[in-house]
């Protein structure tokens, strides 16, 4: 690329920039959220957010202005109207908004990605991903280029137009996952076709979790019904998510109890119980060191905050 097209692209990405943030800002005037479509939504905060944890499904983050950030086990990630988040595998997530004010609020969007659109969109293409790789993390962040964009904010100005979302809203989706497809992220995309025995085995094990949290974790038989060796399942599932097997559960459970505690008025310890622990004391210190607060005082808050 010459320095006038390298120019040309920067106006591109700036002038698609500004008009996003103004359309997003119009359809969402006070802070909360805005489900556009199934799979679509738009975000407004007026201010730095308390940190929000759950198990996300595979999703495209796109911040429009403001900064946030993601923590997956340890490890961090901010994106802001430059980069983009993207994660390929359900996952344990706490995110927060890190840079919002009155004035400039943060404004993001969430895409979920659906397996099957993904698979559809790489046979229709020929744009063949890069073979599974089980060591590639699942989630990353990467930079933003004007083409995507582009299709960012012909799916946002279709807000102004319902007649026309529904047949132009899934075009430019799959344009998206196209963009996502041949800009990089074909390889991690490909956590979401499965492809590769041991993508496929990792991504057993993420469901086999997510389905069984409340039960004992025998590493010894998942790693056996997956044809892998123990270290191999567990170097592999943490190069992916981030944690290990055991962390990961955890993370779920845990998060399970929160719900029930907040949602059904459990106790805390008939919703420790509910989720696979036994000792009352144990749940309460394994809780606490996630949350930061003990279960009872956790749920309080939380619910005095709803109040407000």
């Amino acid at each position: 690329m010459n320095q006038r097209e390298a120019k040309r692209e920067a106006q591109r990405l700036q002038s698609n920039k500004e008009e996003l943030v103004e359309r997003i800002a119009r359809a969402l005037p006070e802070d909360g959220t805005l489900d556009v479509l199934q799979d679509f939504r738009l975000a407004r905060s007026s201010k730095p957010t308390k940190p929000v944890r759950a198990v996300y499904q595979p999703a495209f983050c796109f911040v429009a202005q403001g900064r946030k950030q993601a923590l997956l086990g340890e490890e961090v990630f901010r994106y802001d109207p430059g980069n983009y988040l993207i994660f390929t595998v359900d996952l344990p997530l706490t995110f927060q908004v890190e840079e919002a004010s009155k004035e400039r609020p943060y404004l993001g969007l969430r895409l979920n990605l659906d397996p099957a659109l993904v698979a559809s969109v790489v046979m229709e293409s020929g744009a063949e991903p890069k073979k599974g790789d089980a060591r590639l993390k699942a989630m990353d962040v990467s930079p933003t280029d004007a083409n995507l964009m582009d299709a960012l904010v012909r799916l946002v100005r279709l807000l102004d137009a319902p007649v026309e979302r529904k047949v132009l809203a899934p075009l430019i989706i799959r344009e998206i996952v196209f963009r996502l497809l041949t800009g990089g992220q074909g390889a991690r995309l490909s956590h979401l076709l499965a492809a590769g025995a041991d993508t496929r085995r990792i991504s057993k094990a993420i469901g086999y979790l997510r389905e069984n949290f409340d039960q004992p974790l025998r590493m010894d038989d998942l790693a056996q019904e997956l044809g892998m060796s123990v270290s191999g399942f567990h170097h592999h599932f943490k190069s992916v998510t981030a944690m290990s097997p055991l962390q990961f559960q955890k993370q779920i459970r845990l998060q399970e109890a929160r719900r029930l505690m907040l949602g059904e008025d459990l106790d805390a310890a008939s919703a420790g119980f509910r989720v696979g622990y036994e000792d009352p004391s144990y749940f309460s210190r394994e809780y606490k060191k996630l949350f930061g607060a003990p279960p009872q005082r956790d749920i309080a808050k939380l619910r005095s905050n709803l109040e407000l």
